[in-house]
This record gives C-alpha cells, sequence and structure tokens, in this order.
C-alpha cells in the first residue's frame, strides 16, 4: 500500500518527526506553525512576546527579508525557520506570526541618567570629553565615571535598573545599548576600582543581559541586586537577591560559579573562590532612630566576625540618593552636616575576606534644632538656700523650656515651665535628695513655636545648707564663729563693714568650721561664709548675717566688766 505524504506524516510520532527535519535538508512542511500565542494582528506590526518579538507579515515577506529587516543579517534566516518550523525561504502569507527571538534583533544606543549624587564626580565621555557631573546629567557608552572620598553616584537605566558607584571609585560603562523594537537592554559595567552596587530590573522576560567586568572576573545576572568590589585579594561578589553566575575571565579553564542571595566569594588570579555566608545585618538599638544632636552617631552590637563596617545615610529606603558614607574599624558611627529631616542608614559588617554583608536599613529622624542652650547651673549638687537654674542665652529664643525631675526619665516631674523667657529661673529648695534638670530653646519658625530638643539631663544633689550660727563673744575680748560641716570641706568667711562686701574687714580661708578672732571696735558687721567640697563644688555664700558691736566697759587689764547678763554694754 502507498501512501501519500500528509498520510504518512500523520502516522509518525511528534518527536521523531522533529529528529528528522533536523537530519534532512529537505523541506517537508509546506506551511509556518507559528509556535506563538499571537495568531493574527495587522500585517507589518510587532507585538513583544520573551522570549521572542512576533512580528505579522507583509505581503511577498520571505524569512530572508524579515532577517535582515529586523536582525541586519540575512544569514539568520535558517534560525527563524528553525525557531518557526518553516524549512524553506519560500513566501510567506500575509499576517503570519513570525517569532523572531530576541538575542537576534538589532541594538541601537541606550543611555544612564544621574537620578543622585554627592560630591562632585567626574566623568571621561568615548570621545575624550572631560567633565562634571550633575543632577539629569546623560551618559553613553564608553563614559567612564570617578568618585573621590565625598562622592557617590546613582544612574538609572531605562528599563529602571540602577548603577550605584560609592566613593573612591572608577566605572566604565563599556556597553550601553537596547535592542530595536523590545528596548531588551544590553549592558555591560567595567569595575576598574573601587566597588559598584546594581540593582537589576528583571531580564528574564526581556532576555536582557546586565554584566560588571572586572580586569579577573565577569557575573552576569538575570535580574538581581548585587555588589562587585576591587579589594587586595582579588574581586569580591557579594549577593544580595537572585543569583549571579561568575567565572575568572583569566584562567585557561572557565570556572563558572552561580552565586545566590546571601552569598559571597573572591575571585583571585588563581581562581574562583568557594561561595561563603555573607554576614547578616547588624543590629541596633532603636533609641538611635530619633537623633536630637546635630552630630548623627550610631552604634551596632559588635560582632567577633566583622573586621569593620560601611555606613551610607540617604534620603531614600533603597539607598538609591546617598549623601554620604564612610568606612570604619569600630562599631561606632558618627556623621555631621545634616539638616534636620528625615534619613535613612544602611549599615553593613565586612569580614576578613573583604565581603560585605547584608544590610541593616533604618529610618532615621533628625530633630536637633533649635539647639539647646547649654546648661550653667546647678552642677552636681547644691547647698544654697534656693534652688537657682541658669543657661547661657540660645540665638532666636523666644522662650524656654525648664523641667526638674526625680529621676532621669523625667516621668516625676517637680517643676516644669513651658515658657521662659529669662535665662535663669527661682524655685524654692526641696527635700535633700537627687533631682535631675534639663532645657530646651523655642523659636519661631513659619509663624509657629518651634520646640528643640531638651540639654542633656543634668543631675544634681541637694545637700544642707552651709549656714551660720550666732557668734559667741566668749570672754569679751573674743568673737567666735562656726558652722555645720562636712569631712574634707574648705571654708572662705568674709567679714565686712557694708552689706555688699565691698569693705572687707577679714577675708581668711580655714580647714575648720570655725573662726576665733579679737573683738572688733564697736560697729556694724556683715559676716557670710563658703564651702569648698572635696570634689571641688564651690557652695554660694552663705545668707549674711548682721551684728552689731556696741561700746564695753572694760577693768583695768582690758578685760570686759561682766555682770550676770554678760559683758556691760555689749549687744549684737
Amino acid at each position: 500500500m502507498r501512501l501519500s505524504a500528509p498520510t504518512l506524516l500523520r502516522q509518525i510520532p511528534y518527536c521523531v518527526l522533529l529528529s528528522l527535519t533536523l537530519a534532512t535538508p529537505i523541506s517537508i512542511f509546506a506551511s509556518p506553525v507559528p509556535a506563538s500565542n499571537a495568531t493574527t494582528g495587522t500585517p507589518g506590526s510587532f507585538i513583544n512576546t520573551p522570549p521572542d518579538m512576533t512580528y505579522f507579515a507583509l505581503q511577498g515577506d520571505t524569512l530572508t527579508s524579515i532577517a535582515k529587516r529586523y536582525t541586519d543579517k540575512t544569514t539568520n534566516w535558517p534560525i527563524l525557520g528553525k525557531r518557526n518550523k518553516i524549512g524553506n525561504d519560500r513566501t510567506i502569507p500575509i499576517g503570519t506570526a513570525i517569532l523572531i527571538p530576541l538575542e537576534l534583533l538589532q541594538e541601537e544606543p541606550s543611555e544612564a541618567k544621574v537620578i543622585a549624587m554627592t560630591g562632585n564626580p567626574v566623568y571621561k565621555a568615548a570621545d575624550g570629553t572631560v567633565g562634571t557631573l550633575a543632577l539629569g546629567s546623560i551618559l553613553k557608552e564608553g563614559a567612564q565615571i570617578s568618585t573621590d572620598k565625598n562622592g557617590f553616584l546613582t544612574m538609572a537605566l531605562p528599563d529602571e535598573s540602577r548603577i550605584s558607584i560609592p566613593s573612591n571609585s572608577n566605572v566604565s560603562l563599556s556597553k550601553l545599548r537596547k535592542t530595536k523594537y523590545t528596548a531588551s537592554p544590553r549592558t555591560e559595567v567595567t569595575l576598574l576600582q573601587g566597588k559598584v552596587e546594581s540593582r537589576v530590573s528583571s531580564l528574564v522576560s526581556n532576555k536582557g543581559r546586565f554584566e560588571v567586568r572586572t580586569n579577573l572576573a565577569v557575573a552576569g545576572v538575570r535580574g538581581t541586586n548585587f555588589r562587585v568590589g576591587v579589594n587586595e585579594d582579588g574581586i569580591a561578589n557579594e549577593v544580595l537577591e537572585g543569583g549571579v553566575a561568575v567565572n575568572n575571565t583569566t584562567a585557561k579553564k572557565t570556572d563558572e560559579l552561580v552565586l545566590t542571595a546571601g552569598k559571597g566569594n573572591i575571585i583571585s588570579a588563581t581562581g574562583v573562590g568557594k561561595p561563603v555566608d555573607l554576614l547578616p545585618p547588624p543590629k541596633m538599638n532603636d533609641s538611635y532612630l530619633l537623633q536630637e544632636r546635630p552630630t548623627l552617631q550610631f552604634q551596632v552590637e559588635a560582632s567577633p566576625d566583622a573586621a569593620g563596617y560601611r555606613v551610607q545615610i540617604a534620603q531614600d529606603k533603597d539607598i538609591i540618593n546617598v549623601l554620604a558614607e564612610n568606612r570604619y574599624k569600630d562599631n561606632r558611627f558618627k556623621f555631621d552636616g545634616f539638616a534636620d529631616g528625615n534619613y535613612f542608614v544602611r549599615i553593613t559588617a565586612i569580614d576578613k575576606l573583604g565581603l560585605e554583608g547584608l544590610p541593616l536599613v533604618k529610618a532615621v529622624t533628625l530633630k536637633a534644632r533649635p539647639e539647646p542652650p547649654f546648661t550653667v547651673q546647678p552642677k552636681n549638687k547644691t547647698r544654697a538656700e534656693r534652688l537657682d537654674f541658669a543657661w547661657t542665652e540660645a540665638s532666636n529664643a523666644v522662650a524656654y523650656h525648664l523641667q526638674v525631675a526625680k529621676d532621669a526619665e523625667f516621668k516625676n516631674l517637680l517643676i516644669d515651665k513651658p515658657d521662659l523667657k529669662e535665662v535663669q529661673f527661682s524655685a524654692d529648695r526641696p527635700a535633700e535628695a537627687e533631682y535631675f534638670w534639663h532645657v530646651a530653646t523655642i523659636v519661631q519658625k513659619d509663624g509657629k513655636p518651634d520646640h528643640g530638643p531638651y540639654s542633656d539631663a543634668q543631675k544634681f544633689l541637694v545637700l544642707p545648707v552651709t549656714s551660720l550660727a550666732p557668734p559667741d563673744e566668749g570672754n569679751g575680748n573674743q568673737l567666735s564663729f562656726s558652722w555645720a560641716s562636712e569631712p574634707g570641706q574648705k571654708f572662705l568667711i568674709q567679714i565686712s563693714t557694708d552689706a555688699d562686701f565691698k569693705k572687707l574687714f577679714l577675708s581668711k580661708e580655714l580647714d575648720k568650721a570655725e573662726l576665733k578672732i579679737n573683738r572688733p571696735d564697736a560697729g556694724v558687721y556683715f559676716i557670710r561664709v563658703r564651702s569648698t567640697d572635696p570634689d571641688g563644688y564651690v557652695s554660694p555664700f552663705s545668707s549674711t548675717q548682721k551684728i552689731t558691736l556696741q561700746q564695753r566697759w572694760t577693768s583695768g587689764d582690758g578685760s570686759a566688766i561682766q555682770s550676770g547678763n554678760g559683758p556691760v554694754g555689749t549687744n549684737y
């Protein structure tokens, strides 16, 4: 029995049929069998159907003409034939859906746009032109970008991928292209010095390519967030999301390795290092999320595996618009020069191989202004009869807010004065105990009161007042003074003939809380004393005592004539 060709084909299994078509140069297909689900469309139009572009044939189209028009190579027609199961270069019926693999499409120039920067990054274009960069600057293929120690730059590609160049880095946009018709990216970044961080949009659907090359290695991705850096030991690769294929370009034998999220490795001249776990995000206390001093300060828990840390301050949680960055050996970090506002801090630990770990990202609020005044008194302790507070005058202040509490958290308030106009305040002396005080500045901003942060809490002790006992005349030839004291104190006692103590009769420093002097002439005297504690604290002068010495009667030897009530003619 003799079978016709169509009948024969229907009886051959599909897998065998595929084998036959690959093995024989003879076409056995009478019409194309498109693989695309989009079987109809306007002739001459095309749509993106990854991993292909689907083109709808015009009248008179052949595989050769389509290959020439869209891939710029007529020799690509057999590839199109295989992809569409068309065995010869014949005329294709109008409107037929033809699949064109995206990797065959012609390429055209793309560009990168500067969307964030700090410092003064510079560039050198492919034609040798040198210049500085600014927000919105457009960079083309072949541009080389350099950042200094205070510089940082983030560029955006048309597919929303991001390339961030940290400080002290040098990067070349060695290939910056996209496919015609579908804009599938074709990007190659060459790292010459420092580090580059890439946050790449998914390239799976559009069959795009993104590679970071160095003198030793190449890292290729299909949509991920990863870092590549040059260090003393070679090339450091760190994957935060997705996967990265890395290999050594100088080794005789290609040794490719796929790094997954949370892994990193070092590629040296001798080969591709084994993947290792990146250090986990550092841990930081939430108390650092509100900063009330102009210098931003952070501290993370020390890790025995960390050889250092990298810290960045940015305006956005994706850390694209970086304002400052630095590396530290210690786990304490400081940044100056920031205005009040909302920021984000990103901290990574660096291991002993030089690999950066997974990041800690936290939102931080800086509210340091108006700055609080400097506190003047009391400091540490007071022995005054009243509780006197004083602070320096703050620029543009319209008022001050004073608080005194029994606890360092200021929950148990003793004094709360939110609208003081002067730089001092006096209150009744409280019970002898430990207290805390602080003060804040209030200014006018946009027509409204702006309350700044409080000064650092000042602890002070209320101690017994230094006070004089009434003087003792004894036998009438001497006056004795005494007062309460504590071990180790020294004293300054003053006697004056005027209440302002401008006309001093006596000023004497003592190691003991007593003074004996010969009885002065009759008259009015004023007496006061102050103490100096062993720690150097000098108390205020005691309240002034006034004594009046009247003329007295004496015997021939100069002794005071006594009566039952004491020396005759003496009155205090």
